[in-house]
């Protein structure tokens, strides 16, 4: 009698390279056809069709009615998002093969669409909000060092992307339906979620404290004797206390007053006019 190992293996359809063409279709089109309507509808089911080809290659009605049904509106990150696409082909494989007691087309497209919601908040987190100003900082970072570096760094974030996107997406159809709901509910996702949060704001922290370059260069003159120097006081009392006060406070303008970004620059360029013009503040 066959191992589940064995017979897992027996009853799956698709191939590595199948799952590498779909992410691919995928990366590549993803934003290509979106529309008010069905949003990444028709991108998620060009991204699906030559799997699903594969899956019901000896239906022609099952496939195309598979084609149907995820023409329907969908929308969620691309990139973590993916875990969904392998999930959605791993539930049609299912259904392919379990003729006697095939899986409902409306549990397919329900979970698809459950998933949609709490995926994209994940992936907007950790991809968008977290890894991509991580690299875009580090980038910035190492060019106004004046490292040639740092021209190239931004492409690991389109490679960490392909290379996330896709394990999310074999993940997806490897470990089933079961699999990514039980992880799901464990809680692990918000504890990853909170770990990239807390190292975002450590990065950002570090990196403005390199950005921002503020002194003062006010002496207080003493007769027959040095000037006291401002600057030093200041970095007697903390080293870099200017660049944190300017730093909170636009955190404070934005928290009081709203992210009215264009009088923030506004006021800062007037501001450095002001404290540079009487001598009061320079860069650094």
């Amino acid at each position: 009698m066959p191992s589940n190992s064995e017979k897992e293996s027996k009853e799956r359809i698709l191939t590595n390279k199948d799952l590498r063409r779909t992410y691919a279709r995928w990366f590549l089109s993803v934003e290509v056809s979106n529309s008010y309507e069905r949003l990444q509808a028709l991108a998620f089911c060009n991204a699906l069709s030559g799997s699903l080809r594969k899956i019901y290659k000896d239906d022609d009605q099952s496939y195309k009615e598979a084609l149907k049904r995820h023409l329907q509106f969908y929308n969620s990150e691309g990139t973590f998002g993916a875990v969904i696409h392998g999930v959605t082909l791993s539930m049609e494989e299912e259904r392919a093969i379990e003729k006697e007691n095939p899986i409902p087309e409306e549990a397919i497209t329900g979970f698809k669409t459950g998933l949609m919601g709490p995926i994209a908040g994940i992936g907007d987190t950790l991809i968008w909000g977290t890894l991509k100003p991580i690299i875009l900082a580090l980038a910035s970072s190492l060019a106004l060092s004046g490292l040639f570096i740092g021209a190239f760094v931004p492409f690991l974030f389109p490679l960490a992307v392909i290379l996330i996107g896709y394990g999310m997406m074999k993940s997806g159809y490897v470990l089933g339906k079961e699999s990514v709901m039980k992880l799901m509910k464990s809680g692990l996702i918000n504890n990853i979620i909170k770990s990239a949060s807390i190292l975002g704001l450590f990065m950002m922290g570090a990196l403005s404290s390199t950005y921002i370059k503020i002194k003062t260069p006010l002496e207080i003159p003493i007769k027959n004797g040095d000037p006291v120097v401002i600057q030093n006081i200041l970095d007697s009392i903390l080293v870099g206390i200017l660049p944190l006060i300017a730093v909170f406070g636009i955190y404070f303008y934005f928290k009081i007053i709203g992210q009215h970004y264009n009088k923030l620059i506004g006021w800062i360029i007037v501001i450095s006019l002001i404290t540079g013009f009487f001598g009061i503040l320079q860069g650094g």
